[in-house]
């Protein structure tokens, strides 16, 4: 499991835009094999900050979630809507089991 965490500042006239388009990424992302979960998180005292909570079954998973048509539909659908470049942090799981972070079935 390789868990990345992306952190990603918006411009505030783009909040709405932003996570719109982000959910739509989400949402095809989790369709993926190589992908455990997909989330779209907001900070609560600053809604210009994002973090995507991306966890992968495996290190090679990134790669080909980045060739995905809905990937570069995200991509350069928020370009401009970023108010600073996006930064990341890969973590490794420890807790809970690696079959913890699937989603129930249905979502």
């Amino acid at each position: 499991m390789l868990i990345v965490h992306v952190f990603v500042h918006v411009k505030p006239d783009c909040v709405e835009a932003f996570q719109a388009a982000s959910l739509d990424n989400a949402r095809h992302s989790v369709q993926e094999p190589g992908i455990a979960r997909f989330d779209v998180i907001q900070q609560t005292d600053d809604p210009t900050r994002f973090v995507l909570v991306e966890v992968y079954r495996d290190a090679e998973a990134p790669a080909r979630h980045k060739e995905t048509a809905h990937y570069a539909r995200w991509r350069d659908i928020v370009a401009e809507m970023m108010a600073e470049p996006r930064s990341s942090v890969k973590y490794v799981n420890r807790f809970p089991a690696d079959s913890g972070w699937d989603y129930p079935p249905g979502i």
